[in-house]
């Protein structure tokens, strides 16, 4: 399981002082409906931070955004509302959509951002074995529907059908995912060190889908592995540029959670 935390540390090292980097992030723009200019010139929606003075313009119309720039051929950009989104290059910026409840956004990076400040890497509380806990994975029935707002004041509702139960200390507690698939389970949460030993507005924590609790006897029950040494920071936590969920009241822990990552400190 060490080596597996090393490796997992490892990766997330990598992501953040590489050229996609969360720390590259330089705008969030927001979209109006029709004509928005994207340039270096004042007065343009999407202000590019160098470039031309102006680089084109992104016609959002019949719930399409065209990339019309001056320089080439128009064409449609996706959003990541269903994943990888289409990324405009130029120079060493880039810029792509972001769909929040149909609101959308072009956020722009620098792919160079570490010439300047390379990044200095995370700390993380000592690996526990004890955070490593197989919790019950309960349906919930009826399922609930929650507001979960993120940092930019919007509100997504979630459905949530099942929970997790465990127990820290004697005190049994749940928590609710945000998102569910085949390939992971995703939580929001905070506790007892949040604002202090780690990022005040949470953290997040994927885990691996529920398995069958083969002890009970029943495909009823299942279990569902949640390792805290591997809660991680949300984007906002590095860029003022991000939309992050923020944790629901339900998914405030009353104790601290010492594993993972504590909380990251911009150099001087």
């Amino acid at each position: 399981m060490w080596d597996d935390l090393n490796d997992w540390q490892a990766r997330r090292h990598a992501e953040l002082a590489g050229p996609e980097s969360w720390l590259g992030m330089r705008g969030l723009f927001w979209l109006e409906a029709g004509l928005n200019s994207v340039g270096s010139g004042a007065g343009s929606v999407v202000l590019l931070p160098g470039g031309p003075a102006c680089l084109g313009d992104l016609l959002w119309q019949d719930g399409k955004v065209i990339w019309q720039p001056e320089d080439g051929e128009a064409h449609e950009l996706q959003t990541d509302i269903a994943g990888q989104p289409t990324i405009v290059d130029f120079q060493n910026w880039s810029f792509f959509l972001v769909d929040r409840e149909n609101r959308l956004a072009a956020r722009v990076r620098d792919r160079d951002w570490a010439a300047n400040q390379p990044f200095s890497g995370l700390e993380y509380f000592d690996f526990d074995p004890a955070w490593q806990i197989e919790a019950e994975w309960e349906a919930l029935s009826p399922p609930v529907r929650m507001e979960v707002p993120n940092v930019s004041g919007d509100l997504k509702i979630v459905e949530v059908s099942h929970q997790a139960v465990f127990e820290v200390a004697g005190q049994t507690v749940t928590l609710l995912p945000m998102s569910v698939s085949d390939k992971e389970v995703f939580f929001v949460f905070r506790d007892r060190t949040s604002g202090k030993e780690s990022y005040g507005a949470g953290r997040f924590l994927k885990s691996a889908p529920p398995i069958l609790d083969e002890t009970a006897g029943s495909t009823v029950n299942q279990k569902i592995r949640l390792n805290f040494n591997c809660a991680y920071n949300p984007p906002c936590a590095f860029t003022p540029f991000a939309t992050c969920p923020l944790p629901p009241p339900e998914n405030w822990l009353p104790f601290p959670v010492t594993a993972g990552e504590k909380k990251w400190v911009k150099p001087a």
